[in-house]
């Protein structure tokens, strides 16, 4: 029987990077933990070499998670910052980049500290929630020289991948319409999250990855958002946090073509709904089309006793799993945690892959990589900011909104019905 081993192989001297942490919720335990965990024994990278990368500390709320890892990790050097200098104490300690994967109205405060202290920073989607923060975070990384990215691990997921090869080698021709949705159980507002979602919505937690997906896919220009969606379940029917939410987006592309995409969101699905959290997309070309489900393209289990509350029934293998490899090692793997470590090389390449003559060129050449670089998530940001306009006025009795991107009001315009003139909500073009 093959030895069940979990030993990394030995490096003598390495390069390093040091690493601090905004938030230790879910997303941490999923793919940042995996990460750092394998990461503080060596990555490999050829244009930069053998580097490790050391999680220092982080900043939470409370400090609870904090305390709870780094016991299980038995890291008394651990730092556990709290309090309202925690981000600044932990920027302090000697970071070189930090990873925020607070709630997504908190993450601009974290991303501009980092920013102003010269630190890299990687971002949870959404990166921030408004045009005009996005803009003063893509400033202070031009101006301090360093990488401001966001996190869309579906971009990486291997379907996804697929599609944008078939796109891009024009296989599928010209993209009609579209339809996503991902519904997630009831114990993801009402537990995991339930301390944040007081006037947040489902659409900007997760339909994002969907607009990220189609943006960067498809290309063409945003022309307008619409929005609606349901309460009642995880708060107050008249009130201003949302159970369920359906987005449109109208783009138009270079040949003067339109395609419309519906984006529906959900977190109150039963618990003990067999998909947990379900994935569908569909899209409609000139020659074809495209459709991918996540109960139809993997595996389902069933643990009695275990499923579908401690194991899930469907389970992803791709995004990030537990794995026992033929040679007797435990490892953990999948898109979630790859695209973290694809950001951990990219500050790699930047810091240690040449002189420090051409670290601007280094730096100038990362920064234009549009499927994580914040200068590239304008659309993004902007479908995200009407979606949370629309529903607020929503929320305020003036439902059906629409806003219109880069008309001849501005970046972006909130019209609403019975009301003669346009909101505008950002002058700049989008």
């Amino acid at each position: 029987m093959e030895k069940d081993t979990n030993t990394p192989f030995s490096l003598s001297c390495c390069s390093s990077l040091r690493a601090g942490m905004v938030g230790m919720g879910m997303i941490f335990d999923e793919t940042y933990a995996p990460f750092f965990e394998a990461a503080e024994h060596g990555v490999y990278d050829p244009r930069s070499g053998v580097f490790r990368v050391n999680l220092i500390g982080a900043a939470t709320r409370t400090g609870g998670r904090t305390a709870a890892y780094a016991k299980a990790r038995q890291r008394e050097d651990f730092g556990n910052y709290i309090g309202d200098s925690a981000i600044e104490d932990l920027i302090g300690a000697g970071i070189d980049f930090l990873c925020v994967a607070s709630p997504d109205d908190q993450h601009f405060d974290a991303a501009r500290r980092a920013l102003e202290a010269g630190k890299h920073v990687i971002i949870e989607k959404p990166s921030v929630l408004d045009l005009a923060k996005l803009d003063e975070l893509v400033a202070l990384a031009r101006k301090n020289n360093v990488l401001a990215k966001v996190v869309y691990h579906k971009l990486l997921d291997p379907d996804h991948k697929k599609l944008r090869t078939l796109v891009h080698d024009d296989v599928l021709s010209h993209v009609n319409n579209g339809y996503c949705s991902l519904l997630e159980p009831k114990s993801i507002s009402g537990g995991q999250f339930a301390a944040w979602i007081r006037g947040r919505n489902p659409g900007t937690y997760v339909a994002v990855h969907y607009i990220k997906l189609i943006d960067f896919t498809f290309g063409g220009r945003l022309k307008s958002v619409q929005c609606s969606g349901q309460r009642g379940l995880v708060g107050a029917k008249d009130g201003d946090t949302w159970d369920s939410t359906q987005l449109r987006l109208v783009y138009e592309y270079e040949s003067g073509r339109e395609a419309a995409f519906d984006i529906h969101t959900s977190w109150v699905t039963p618990d003990n709904f067999p998909g947990y959290v379900e994935q569908e997309v569909q899209f409609r070309f000139d020659n074809g089309v495209w459709n991918g489900h996540s109960r139809k393209r993997g595996v389902e289990l069933t643990v009695e006793g275990r499923t579908p509350m401690e194991l899930k029934t469907t389970i992803n293998n791709h995004y990030n799993g537990s794995f026992l490899e033929p040679w007797g090692q435990r490892s953990r793997r999948g898109y979630g945690i790859e695209v973290i470590e694809r950001f951990a090389r990219e500050v790699a390449y930047v810091e240690h892959g040449g002189s420090a003559e051409t670290r601007e060129d280094r730096l100038r050449e990362i920064s234009q990589l549009s499927y994580n670089d914040l200068s590239s998530d304008r659309q993004v940001v902007a479908a995200v900011q009407a979606m949370e306009i629309i529903l607020e006025r929503h929320a305020a009795g003036q439902p059906n909104g629409t806003v219109e991107v880069n008309g001849k009001h501005g970046g972006l315009a909130l019209f609403l019905p019975g009301v003669a003139e346009p909101e505008v909500l950002y002058t700049d073009a989008v």
